[in-house]
């Protein structure tokens, strides 16, 4: 059985980053551990490290540390480009980019906290999950 190719939203990105407690925490100390296959493209880097950075007060981390995270995922994560543009589908156009990258790579599951935001994304094949959702689906939470 391949493994299921996932999307994080920048939103689980930020909690993970702002705490050790919750489940995107525990999938991103996850993206290595073989159970999925974690999905990027340059703009959704850019993304993360634009929100971290007007995020930083809130984040007990060092702007480096930040940096090797984003590092390790980019290392670890299958890098897309996106050719082509299906704006807009979403309401808001950031997640139609989020929603091209996951068509794109034939992904299984965008993981975020917004789940309304990426209504209609089903029509494409896609399951829009929070991360204690798609922690419960690959076994990982009781």
């Amino acid at each position: 059985m391949s493994k299921p190719q996932i999307i994080i939203d920048t939103n689980v990105f930020i909690s993970a980053l702002r705490s050790r407690r919750g489940a995107s925490y525990k999938l991103l100390t996850l993206i290595d551990a073989g159970r999925f296959e974690v999905n990027i493209s340059v703009p959704l880097i850019l993304e993360y490290e634009q929100i971290v950075h007007n995020h930083i007060s809130e984040i007990s981390l060092t702007k480096e540390d930040v940096g090797d995270i984003l590092e390790y995922i980019c290392k670890v994560s299958n890098q897309r480009k996106v050719f082509y543009l299906w704006r807009p589908i979403l309401k808001d156009p950031k997640d139609d980019m989020v929603l091209e990258l996951a068509v794109t790579a034939g992904c299984d599951f965008i993981v975020t906290y917004n789940k309304r935001d990426f209504e209609g994304a089903a029509r494409f094949g896609l399951q829009i999950v929070t991360p204690k959702e798609f922690l419960e689906q690959i076994g990982e939470l009781p």
